[in-house]
């Protein structure tokens, strides 16, 4: 049993989930299969070939993704970029799942509140206001172009499509807008400033996504095989691979669920975060697992009640290293653990909420996926237990998911099984 439980605070439960990923969108029909199978949905970008200088070409688009019309209609579209669009269907799809869509006089009570981020706002929104100072006219330019851009429009746009008059969190950090935004909406609901929260993070895959990682050499080039890449934690990975996608989870505390006879999927016991505070791209081992212990304190667990790590795993070099040192620093080598950043790559923004989602949904199913393409783990990584080939049947009662971002932001979440 969690401290938390014992000292008697507000518990906080998972009563929906649901996103845009490269793996799907349908958990039982699309993602656990394609997880099984071990394949990832890397392609070559065709659509980039004229870009000159971009050493990588790959990428991670989401799949099939089309807006019901009679819902998303032109009107209601305008302020919406297609990093907002995806962060809207993806919480639409987890308030159906929570049971909550149509539940409209709660959502407008102000005790329902969204906490929710992106990397940034849409490219194509951006890009306009760049050829205003490049071409000193603001053609293309109107009255939506900076909703569309602003790094919070995934959140404005998701509390304005539901009409939710609580709380509003922007998370736009980079790798952690995901995970951030899971946390910060937990801790709302913790201290009694809601009762249930549009919870997680999305991004849109771009050219200038892979650019800016391309930049710091960063990026695989494995363009010729990208069912070869990316690699985490294995001694041959060459770089990340950049993806896209949104993911959310309704988080409500758990006497308001229990009330209204709602499913629990999972109770978020614990939360840490911090930052490197030394330099904006080069993390720290030492605050990293500062944030996993932080976690650990906040749900009232020793590190051996964890049964299994989530890692970001990105596939760059030395933040593989750096993590998986931290996460031995934590739990010592005996611990399990996967990326899954192999089969859809580094979804950015969206990362942290569609690695929580895929977390607890293995929790509850009892397997882990392995990390695919790890076939000789970097002997400079951690000693830790790495998921290799078929995945893994774990029966544990806690998880916890990491991820780690630009500017040294560092988070923790961990998750306890129901039921």
């Amino acid at each position: 049993m969690s401290r938390n439980v014992e000292r008697g605070r507000r518990r906080v439960v998972v009563t929906g989930m649901g996103g845009i990923s490269p793996l799907g969108s349908s958990w039982e029909e699309e993602i656990a299969p394609r997880l099984r199978a071990r394949k990832n949905a890397v392609r070559h970008m065709d659509e980039w070939a004229d870009i000159e200088g971009l050493n990588s070409r790959l990428g991670v688009p989401v799949a099939d993704f089309v807006l019901p019309p009679a819902t998303y209609t032109r009107k209601v579209t305008r302020s919406m970029g297609r990093v907002a669009q995806l962060a809207c269907r993806a919480s639409e799809l987890a308030l159906a799942d929570a049971g909550l869509l149509e539940e409209k006089a709660l959502l407008a009570s102000g005790r329902v509140g969204v906490s929710y981020g992106s990397s940034a706002g849409s490219l194509d929104a951006i890009a306009d206001f760049g050829r205003m100072i490049v071409n000193r006219a603001v053609n293309g330019i109107n009255a939506n172009s900076y909703i569309r851009m602003m790094g919070h429009t995934t959140p404005v746009n998701i509390a304005v499509f539901f009409g939710l008059t609580g709380r509003i969190h922007t998370t736009s950090s980079a790798c952690t807008s995901g995970s951030q935004g899971i946390g910060y909406a937990f801790e709302t609901i913790l201290h009694g400033h809601a009762d249930a929260m549009i919870a997680g993070g999305a991004e849109e895959l771009g050219a200038a996504d892979t650019a800016v990682f391309d930049t710091l050499f960063a990026t695989s080039t494995k363009n010729d095989a990208p069912w070869l890449t990316p690699r985490p934690y294995d001694r041959d990975r060459d770089g990340l691979v950049i993806g896209e996608g949104a993911g959310t989870l309704i988080l409500e505390e758990y006497e308001h669920a229990r009330a209204r006879g709602a499913r629990i999927h999972a109770e978020i016991v614990g939360f840490g975060t911090n930052g490197d505070g030394t330099h904006v791209t080069q993390p720290r081992a030492e605050t990293q697992a500062v944030a996993m212990r932080l976690a650990l304190a906040s749900a009232g667990l020793p590190p051996e009640a964890i049964g299994y790590v989530n890692g970001h795993g990105t596939a760059t070099d030395l933040g593989d290293i750096v993590e998986t040192q931290a996460t031995n620093a934590v739990f010592g080598p005996r611990i399990p653990i996967s990326s899954l950043k192999g089969h859809m790559g580094h979804t950015l923004g969206a990362a942290g909420a569609l690695e929580a989602w895929f977390s607890i949904a293995m929790m509850r199913a009892g397997w882990y996926a392995p990390t695919v393409n790890l076939d000789h783990v970097d002997p400079r990584c951690g000693e830790l237990d790495y998921l290799m080939g078929e995945g893994r049947k774990i029966d544990c009662e806690y998880a916890m998911s990491n991820n780690f971002a630009f500017g040294g932001i560092n988070t923790s979440l961990i998750f306890k099984r129901l039921g």
